[in-house]
């Protein structure tokens, strides 16, 4: 294998076998060693058995994408190579357990006795320290290092348990020393020191910080996947900046709590996938009806119904824009990077508040649980802006303004009586029929609401030169695998990423008027965002590149699709 500046490291084996624990090691190896790393999983819906893999990236320039190569692959199961066959080339080195790889004898097999060593220190539940240890060796982690993260990691397992894991990862470090001596393997990336103190986060982390960050006091959710560990992570951390997590007995008490909490005068979040969403869309409208602000993160996965629970897509974009009855006012964010995840999430609050609406934040699978290293987030001018006022004797929840935003009081807070009602109601929130307040009330909360959004619409990002011929589109988690494909395509192709796809920033039109060729990636299969854009703007995209088999693009895919032009 020879020396390059990028490792598509790839981890697969039964679900069970301890991937993640492999991968949990080795990406804080990998980073603590000075190195930027990227890893991101595609696993089956079920508890045992199956195939499972993890793809690491260990880079010397930054990585934030999913590539189809595979450098080194480490087969923990005998499945592993039929389930990979697709992926592995000639050149692909494939570690594995002597005894579970003993029919294959490829050249680029190299057998390893993993579970051997495992059973002398006590079981097979040692091997996958022992397969973390070899890689780490291989990648040049300091065994003084990889054993600090073993000991920070089974801590809690007590100190006899942490014992044997040292001598599990001292056995591998022996092992890969071995397979080093044999010329068969060679990695050697520059190293920059200035990484181990960078941010290590999942994409699920960069939203939560953002929500903590845009004060964030109350949060209730019904597990689904992928949602399910932003709902983890705001039950853990949240206790610390006093939010409130409930786990309701299901979606559609869930957002009820949520807006509920909102009237209350807490700022308040729901969590969800699709189908799970499905469930809250008239609660949607109770939010746009009563102006009750709420944020909804939407973890995208691929539908209709159940679907592939633990596969990605972005196919819910229609199902946010459209959900609720009537029409009301809202915003959409789908975020492509950790920075635009934390910036976006804590966004989402400032803004459903200032303007009373419902705030959705798109995610999917692939986006939720990556990760990878990034500098640092910015929490300068992070303040939270309180949009609530003291109410008097002659306060109106729903008064008729000259800017189409009535002013917002709470129960108890001040003298006044806030009154909220979902049917149609006049300013004081009293149930009406008068035909005339009705449009009143439907220009406030679509039209004039509206005009005021698109005047804070954060504008689409173009990555490549103003001179371009050629334009790439993507959305929310397309960033990291087109951002990555650009530096093997001409100079006359540009990309242009949308981190808010509604409303759309009026400069969209001029960005893609501008190109003789314009060409979508999504993962759909109906092309929600294109088809979005024509609706805005009028503008029909060229070309359509739609995937939705439950994997996110591979920045191969995006080379290959742009060959031709």
């Amino acid at each position: 294998m020879s020396s390059k500046e990028d490792y598509s490291i790839v981890l697969c084996g039964e679900a069970g076998q301890g991937i993640q624990t492999v991968e949990a090691i080795l990406v804080q190896a990998i980073k603590m060693g000075g190195y930027h790393v990227f890893s991101s999983k595609e696993y089956m819906s079920r508890v045992r058995g199956g195939e499972n893999s993890t793809e690491i990236r260990i880079s010397s320039k930054r990585v934030n994408a999913y590539v189809d190569r595979i450098d080194i692959l480490l087969a923990i199961s005998k499945g592993a190579i039929e389930h990979l066959k697709h992926r592995i080339t000639p050149d692909t080195l494939i570690l594995g357990d002597d005894q579970q790889l003993r029919s294959f004898h490829e050249d680029n097999i190299v057998k390893i006795p993993f579970l051997k060593s495992a059973q002398e220190l006590g079981g097979p539940i040692f091997a996958n320290v022992i397969a973390a240890g070899v890689l780490a060796n291989i990648l040049n982690i300091p065994s003084e290092l990889f054993d600090q993260i073993i000991m920070e990691m089974f801590s809690r397992k007590g100190d006899l348990i942490v014992g044997k894991d040292l001598k599990a990862g001292k056995k591998g470090y022996q092992l890969g020393e071995e397979l080093i001596k044999t010329g068969n393997i060679k990695v050697q990336l520059d190293q920059n020191l200035d990484i181990k103190n960078e941010l290590l986060l999942s994409g699920t982390e960069a939203v939560g910080l953002g929500c903590l960050v845009g004060n964030c006091k109350f949060i209730s959710s019904y597990p689904m996947t992928p949602s399910t560990p932003l709902q983890i992570f705001m039950a853990l951390y949240g206790k610390d900046f006093d939010v409130i997590f409930e786990q309701a007995e299901d979606e559609i008490a869930a957002i009820n709590m949520s807006i509920g909490a909102s009237y209350a005068g807490a700022r308040s979040m729901v969590a969800t996938s699709g189908s799970g969403f499905a469930l809250m869309e008239e609660a949607v409208g109770l939010s746009g009806m009563t102006e009750t602000p709420v944020v909804v993160y939407v973890g995208q996965r691929p539908g209709p119904a159940v679907g592939l629970p633990t596969r990605t897509a972005q196919e819910d974009l229609n199902l946010t824009l459209y959900s609720g009855p009537g029409e009301f006012a809202r915003i959409i964010f789908a975020p492509g990077n950790f920075v635009d995840a934390f910036e976006l999430a804590y966004q989402a609050f400032e803004l459903a508040d200032k303007y009373q609406i419902p705030v959705f934040i798109l995610s999917d699978q692939f986006f939720a649980e990556c990760y990878y290293n990034i500098p640092d987030l910015d929490l300068k001018d992070k303040k939270t802006e309180d949009q609530i006022i003291k109410t008097d004797e002659d306060y109106r929840r729903y008064q008729l303004t000259s800017d189409g935003l009535s002013p917002r009081g709470i129960p108890g807070y001040g003298a006044g009586l806030v009154v909220a009602d979902s049917d149609e109601h006049d300013e004081e929130g009293h149930i009406t029929e008068d035909l005339d307040i009705r449009k009143k009330m439907v220009d406030k909360r679509y039209n004039e609401r509206m005009d005021l959004i698109k005047k804070e619409t954060i504008p689409a990002e173009l990555l490549g030169s103003d001179d371009y011929e050629v334009l790439i589109i993507g959305w929310g988690s397309t960033y990291g695998i087109i951002k990555e494909a650009m530096e093997q395509l001409p100079d006359n192709i540009s990309f242009l990423y949308f981190k808010q796809v509604y409303p759309l920033h009026q400069e969209t039109l001029n960005y893609l008027k501008k190109a003789k060729k314009t060409i979508i990636f999504e993962n759909n299969a109906s092309a929600q965002f294109s088809n979005l854009i024509k609706m805005e703007t009028g503008f029909e995209i060229d070309e359509e590149v739609l995937k939705y088999d439950g994997m996110p693009f591979t920045v191969e895919e995006i080379v290959e699709n742009m060959g031709g032009l």
